[in-house]
């Protein structure tokens, strides 16, 4: 098993493993897990020369036992009882459980080489399939060097899973969209990205498909224009999805669990809507916003999920073993793991490592609170009165930001005083009482949240002209 991070190229790995077979006149057979892999993996093969390559997928055109490269569906190779002969086997995303698949590697596969590849080889039992894990490299040595993009965590909303069960690991997928399909939660999705996604590229993640579908609703009412994916979109629509998220047509694209894998998209925001205790998928998920691209300095996320509060940065999930069914210690991520969790700034959600005491994002540096309060000459346990306080002053210096925000953008644009005002009491429900005139450069988020105003009250004047 190999283990490389998404955008590691472990396609490009593969057809180096693979020319190297062939150059000894061995046949070679590439496994992938959904049906959408195959063209995709003919023509990254194809760009490297790798010429004559079959397909094992139901009626392709390119079927041709003949050829000494074959790009095989699993699912086919499932419901045919017969393979082409091979002398190498290469399997892509091989966390994924594959009881067919696994029976040829004990069975006619047993004697030759079977090669692995997966960013998140931690699956029940791979150790009881494979023999030895080979760790290219981490997340974090990737980044660091360049070769993936740095990431930014904000944890704008928590949503509440009380009553959520636990099946086999991970929460129960109905209810769990039960309770993330809450009407606030869901507008706070899209305020919250029309506030701080700066019209970044995005891809949502939703928990199901009445999920998915209210988030693009809700973008579309927005004015963003938003694509859709689940399981069931015919390949001809998700490859004009794909086309109008790469032309910028398209802004968002709403999925279900099936962009986790095999896309090489240029994502530069994405929304995980979708909360779950696996590592697996949550590391599949952040990865797709991890590829670099021209311009882009960072990805950025927004977990609505708490995702990142339970199991920390996907660059501390790490482990250095395969599972074989034995207790074993987590090196990374997950509730016994050794590295601290992050936290969240109460001044503007960011997430930021555990020991950081100024937040990187905005600044902001929590007061230090003494443990005992002193009233009338008696020491009195500070206890809820300390939260209390905490809290009160990272609203205070968060309403403050916004407020300058919004001051600097009258002073830009030659605005009363009172826009200022009025905008405010449109983002807070009330007026800025107590704040100072002070007026900042804006942040991003306040001029991303101008800019929604302003589409909001443009398409208002559409529909009230079109019932005229």
């Amino acid at each position: 098993m190999v283990k490389l991070p998404t955008g590691a190229g472990k396609t490009r790995l593969a057809a180096a493993i693979i020319e190297m077979a062939r150059n000894k006149g061995r046949r070679a057979i590439f496994c992938v897990p959904a049906i959408s892999l195959i063209d995709q993996t003919v023509n990254a093969f194809w760009d490297v020369g790798i010429a004559d390559v079959g397909v094992i997928q139901a009626s392709h055109p390119l079927t041709d036992w003949s050829r000494p490269v074959q790009v095989a569906s699993v699912q086919t190779l499932a419901r045919r009882g017969d393979a082409p002969e091979a002398g190498l086997v290469i399997v892509d995303e091989a966390h994924v459980k594959s009881e067919s698949l696994w029976r040829r590697m004990a069975g006619e596969w047993a004697k030759i080489p079977v090669i692995g590849l997966s960013a998140t080889p931690w699956s029940k039992g791979l150790g009881r399939v494979y023999d030895d894990l080979i760790i290219g490299a981490t997340t974090r040595e990737l980044i660091d060097a360049g070769y993936l993009s740095p990431f930014r965590v904000f944890a704008p909303s928590h949503p509440d899973l009380t009553g959520v069960k636990i099946t086999a690991g991970d929460y129960q997928q109905d209810q769990l969209g039960e309770a993330m399909a809450a009407p606030q939660l869901v507008a706070d999705v899209v305020t919250t990205w029309c506030e701080k996604g700066e019209g970044r590229p995005t891809l949502c993640f939703a928990v199901d498909r009445a999920h998915a579908r209210a988030l693009q609703a809700q973008f579309e009412a927005a004015g963003v224009s938003t694509g859709y994916v689940d399981a069931y979109t015919p390949l001809d629509e998700r490859a004009r999805v794909e086309r109008l998220f790469r032309d910028g047509a398209i802004q968002v694209v709403c999925n279900v669990g099936v962009l986790t894998t095999g896309v090489d998209w240029d994502v530069r925001c994405l929304i995980l809507a979708r909360p779950t205790k696996s590592e697996m998928l949550y590391t599949q998920i952040i990865g797709r916003a991890l590829r670099p691209a021209p311009g882009k300095d960072h990805a950025l996320i927004l977990d609505h999920s708490d995702t990142t509060l339970r199991l920390g940065f996907v660059t501390d999930i790490e482990h250095d073993a395969l599972d074989d069914g034995r207790p074993r210690a987590a090196s990374g991520g997950g509730p016994d793991k050794a590295q601290p969790l992050p936290k969240e700034c109460p001044a503007c959600a960011f997430l930021k490592p555990a020991k950081s005491p100024v937040c990187p994002a905005c600044g902001h540096k929590p007061e230090r609170f003494s443990d005992v309060e002193t009233v009338d000459g008696e020491l009195v346990e500070l206890g809820a009165k300390r939260a209390k306080a905490a809290k009160a002053e990272a609203d205070q210096a968060t309403k403050q930001r916004w407020y300058s925000g919004f001051l600097g953008i009258c002073d830009e644009r030659g605005y009363q005083r009172g826009w200022a005002a009025n905008r405010y009491r449109e983002k807070f429900g009330s007026g800025p009482r107590g704040l100072i005139e002070r007026p900042i450069a804006p942040t991003p988020e306040v001029r991303a949240y101008v800019r929604y105003l302003q589409i909001k009250w443009a398409k208002s004047q559409k529909r009230r002209a079109a019932h005229a």
